[in-house]
C-alpha cells in the first residue's frame, strides 16, 4: 500500500505531498488540473520511462517519492537485489535530471530502474489510456490469461524446452550455411596441417636452436675467454685460488697462537669453497663447448626452414602449434560434420517432441483457464451495466515461441443476439474502459488468487465514454475492489466520487506569475461542495448540493 506521495519540480507541481490511505481513494478536478500528474509520478516509482521535459520550467531537476508497505514478494526481491529487510516499509526515491538521465534510491541507498520494475507487480499496478489500448494486443492477452491461471510455471517450462529447441536449430542452421564453405577450405586446412606435422616442431625450439646458434658463433671466443678465467682463478701458480690458500695458511698461523683470529679465518673457508666451485663449473664448461661448423650449419638450416613457417603461422613455436591444433579441429568438424548433423537432428526431435507435450499441457490449462476467466469477467460486467455482455477468449494455434504454442484473442458481444467478435472491432470507448476494469479485477486478486497479497491499484480515468447507470457500477465495482486492495482512481464523474472513502481534489492557481498545482485531501462536508460542484458546473446552487448528498447517502447504503 501506498502510504505517501511527494513530488517535487514535475510538470506544473512545484511540490506535493499527500498522504494516500486504505480503502478507495479519488482524485477529482478541473480538466487540465494536473490530476494525472499524481499517477504518472506514481509511475516513475514502478520504473516508468522517465525523461527531462518532466521537470519543471526553471529547475535543475524533478524529484519523486513515495513510501509503501512490502510484501513477502517485495522482500524477496530486495534481498535478490543485496538489499536488507525493509522492516515492511520501503522507500523509493527517483530524480529525473536535465541531461534526461534518472537515479533510483530504494531505502536511500543507489538503484537501478530494473529493480523498479522488479518490484513493481508486487507493490501495485496502473491502468490509463494507454492499457487499454495493450488489450488489443495478443501478446497482452495471452500474458492476462497466464496471469489469471497462475501459469507461470508452465509458462516458464515450455519456454526453457523451446529455448533449448531454438538453439539446436540454429545450430543446425548454422552448419548447413557453413558446410560449403569449409569443404572449399579442407584442402587448404589439410595441406596446412601437413605442413605443419611435415614440420615436427617442439614448444620453445626455436627459442633454443637459437641459444645455441649463438654458442657455435662465438665458440672460439668463449673457450678464449673460459680458459682465461680458469688459469686465474685455477691453474696459474698466482691464481686466485693459490694466493687464497696462502692467506689462509697465515692466518692458520694466526689463529694457533691468538685465539680472535679464528672467526676471522673461518670468514675466509666460504671464499676458498667458493673459487674452487667456480672453478670447477669453468672446467666442465670448457669440456663441453666445441666448435662444430656442421652442427652451426644444422642449426641454421632447421631455423631457416621455422621462420619460413612463421611468416606463414605464428611468430613462435608455440603459436604456431595451437594453429596446428585449431586446423586439425575445423578438419575434424568437416570429417564428422555429417554425423554431428545427424545428431543434432535427432536431438531436434527430441526436443520438439518435448515442447510439443509442454505446449500441449500449456495449451489445455489455457483453455481451462479462458471458459474460468471468461465467465469471470461476464459476471464483473453485470454490475457495470453491461450484464448481457458475451465475453469468450479464444486460445489458437500459433507459431512456437517462448510462449508456447498459442495466441490469445478476446472476443465480445455487447449486444444480444451478436456473433463476438475481437475486442477491438465492437467495443466502444466506454465499454472499453468497463471491459478493462472487470479484468483489472479478475486479475488484482480476491478469489481469482486467494494468495495474492493487496496492492495499490491505479485506475487514471476509467470512467471514459460512460455514465448514468454505467458510473454507478463501475464505482461499486472500484468500491468491492478497495476492500481487498488500495484503490486510487482518477475521475470526472460525480456518480464515482460520491463513492470515495477518501476524496481528494486537484487543482491549479498562479503564484508568482507560475501556474502551480495542488492536492487537497477534502473533509466529508467539503467532498459534498465538490461533488455538487461537479454535477451543477462552475455555479454551486442548493440543488447541486442536496442532489450530491443525496448521491453519498445512496452510495453509502
Amino acid at each position: 500500500m501506498l502510504h505517501e506521495l511527494v513530488v517535487e519540480n514535475y510538470a506544473v507541481v512545484d511540490r506535493l505531498r499527500v498522504r494516500f490511505h486504505t480503502g478507495l481513494n479519488l482524485l477529482t478536478g478541473e480538466t487540465g488540473s494536473g490530476k494525472s500528474i499524481v499517477v504518472d509520478a506514481l509511475g516513475l516509482l514502478f520504473g516508468g520511462r522517465a525523461s527531462s521535459d518532466m521537470i519543471r520550467s526553471g529547475e535543475e531537476k524533478a524529484r519523486v517519492s513515495g513510501i509503501f508497505d512490502t510484501s513477502a514478494k517485495a522482500e524477496a526481491v530486495l534481498q535478490s537485489a543485496g538489499f536488507e529487510s525493509a522492516d515492511s516499509e520501503l522507500i523509493i526515491d527517483r530524480e529525473i535530471l536535465s541531461t534526461g538521465k534518472s537515479r533510483v534510491f530504494v531505502n536511500n541507498r543507489p538503484a537501478t530502474v530494473a529493480l523498479l520494475k522488479d518490484l513493481a507487480p508486487h507493490l501495485g499496478d496502473i491502468h490509463g489510456q494507454h492499457d487499454q489500448q495493450l488489450l488489443f494486443e495478443a501478446a497482452s492477452q495471452l500474458a492476462m490469461l497466464d496471469t489469471f491461471g497462475t501459469l507461470r510455471g508452465q509458462r516458464m517450462a515450455a519456454r526453457e524446452v523451446f529455448t533449448a529447441w531454438k538453439s539446436i536449430a540454429d545450430e543446425i542452421a548454422r552448419l548447413e550455411n557453413s558446410d560449403q564453405e569449409k569443404t572449399r577450405m579442407l584442402d587448404l586446412w589439410q595441406f596446412q596441417r601437413r605442413e605443419l606435422e611435415a614440420a615436427g616442431l617442439r614448444a620453445g625450439e626455436d627459442t633454443e636452436l637459437e641459444a645455441e646458434r649463438r654458442i657455435q658463433q662465438n665458440s672460439g671466443r668463449l673457450l678464449e675467454t673460459a680458459g682465461a678465467a680458469f688459469e686465474a682463478l685455477y691453474e696459474a701458480p698466482e691464481s686466485a685460488l693459490s694466493i687464497v690458500r696462502s692467506v689462509a695458511k697465515k692466518l692458520d698461523e694466526l689463529a694457533k697462537i691468538d685465539g680472535q683470529m679464528e672467526p676471522v679465518r673461518q670468514t675466509l673457508e666460504p671464499a676458498l669453497i667458493a673459487i674452487q666451485d667456480v672453478s670447477f663449473s669453468l672446467r666442465d664448461y670448457l669440456g663441453h663447448i666445441e666448435a662444430n661448423p656442421d652442427r652451426l650449419e644444422e642449426i641454421e638450416s632447421r631455423l631457416a626452414a621455422i621462420d619460413k613457417l612463421k611468416r606463414k603461422y605464428g611468430g613462435s613455436a608455440e603459436v604456431m602449434l595451437v594453429f596446428l591444433d585449431d586446423v586439425v579441429k575445423k578438419i575434424s568438424e568437416v570429417e564428422t560434420a555429417g554425423e554431428r548433423l545427424e545428431e543434432l537432428r535427432h536431438e531436434l526431435q527430441t526436443r520438439a517432441k518435448d515442447f510439443e507435450l509442454a505446449a500441449a499441457n500449456l495449451t489445455a490449462q489455457r483453455k481451462t483457464v479462458a471458459q474460468t476467466l471468461g465467465k469471470r469477467v461476464e459476471e464483473e460486467l453485470k454490475p457495470l451495466a453491461m450484464d448481457r455482455t458475451v465475453f469468450r477468449i479464444e486460445v489458437e494455434p500459433a507459431v512456437w515461441s517462448e510462449t508456447g504454442a498459442d495466441r490469445a484473442q478476446f472476443l465480445v458481444s455487447p449486444n444480444p443476439g451478436e456473433e463476438p467478435r475481437p475486442l477491438e472491432r465492437v467495443a466502444s470507448g466506454g465499454e472499453l474502459s468497463r471491459i478493462a476494469l472487470a479484468l483489472k479485477t479478475c486479475l488484482a486478486g480476491g478469489k481469482s488468487n486467494p494468495n495474492a497479497s493487496p496492492r495499490t491499484l491505479v485506475f487514471d480515468e476509467v470512467d471514459t465514454g460512460i455514465g448514468g447507470r454505467a458510473a454507478e457500477g463501475v464505482a461499486r465495482r472500484l468500491k468491492t475492489l478497495a476492500a481487498e486492495n488500495q484503490v486510487i482512481c482518477v475521475t470526472h464523474l460525480a456518480q464515482i466520487a460520491c463513492f470515495a472513502d477518501h476524496h481528494y481534489r486537484v487543482g491549479k492557481f498562479e503564484r508568482a506569475g507560475r501556474t502551480v498545482a495542488q492536492i487537497e485531501e477534502l473533509t466529508p462536508v467539503a467532498s459534498t461542495e465538490e461533488i455538487g460542484r461537479m454535477l451543477s458546473g462552475q455555479t454551486l446552487t442548493p440543488e447541486a448540493l442536496r442532489n450530491a448528498a443525496e448521491l453519498m447517502r445512496a452510495a453509502r447504503a
